[in-house]
């Protein structure tokens, strides 16, 4: 009986150290600048800042998700073929870097009072003590920096600038392009246009 019930607690340990924490949401700081004056309504176009990235898949994610944010504060897209009024400039910039280790997927229990010493005696050993396998895995972190600014075609003038940063674990559900253009798009124009000079966290 003594036997069974050391390999029973082992394998409840090893069940336990299995279980991975699971990535959440992170948290991102946002920047606004504009001068302080009502921001008129009107057309509108979002395009990239460089055009070697214009063509990427990744730039109309976000210049995407920078427009459908915007359309929610009245700028429309112009109709086919005309010129809009104003256009939003869009950048992101993204970097990885070596987040904290990850539990090992396997470890080993001690515990359950074991005696040394002979049969049915002696000093007991116990205290649900883990021991990890193997080398700790590193996660990896996703630094993104989204930056749009709103210029006013007829003579160049930027109305309007934000800055949106965020880290997130390369393994949470929002480290995806998509989900992370909804969101830094959604936190950059939150409240637009917002306090200017001011650095938010949105959540």
């Amino acid at each position: 009986m003594r036997v069974m019930s050391m390999v029973l607690m082992a394998g409840a340990a090893m069940s336990l150290g299995g279980c991975a924490t699971t990535p959440t949401a992170a948290p991102v700081e946002v920047s606004r600048f504009h001068l302080g004056a009502p921001l008129e309504n009107g057309t509108l176009t979002a395009e990239p800042t460089t055009a070697g990235w214009a063509t990427s898949l990744e730039s109309q994610v976000y210049t995407g998700a920078v427009a459908t944010e915007l359309g929610k504060y009245g700028y429309a897209p112009p109709a086919a073929g005309a010129t809009s009024q104003y256009l939003a400039v869009v950048g992101v910039t993204r970097t990885t870097r070596p987040g904290p280790p990850r539990r090992s997927p396997i470890s080993i229990g001690i515990g359950g009072g074991t005696s040394t010493g002979g049969y049915g005696g002696g000093v007991g050993i116990g205290g649900g003590v883990s021991f990890p396998i193997g080398k700790p895995r590193y996660r990896t972190i996703v630094m993104t920096d989204l930056s749009v600014q709103i210029r006013r075609r007829s003579d160049g003038t930027v109305i309007w600038e934000g800055h949106a940063q965020t880290a997130t674990d390369s393994e949470a559900p929002d480290a995806q392009a998509n989900a992370e253009a909804a969101k830094l798009a959604s936190a950059i124009f939150r409240g637009f246009p917002g306090e200017s000079g001011r650095t938010i966290t949105v959540r």
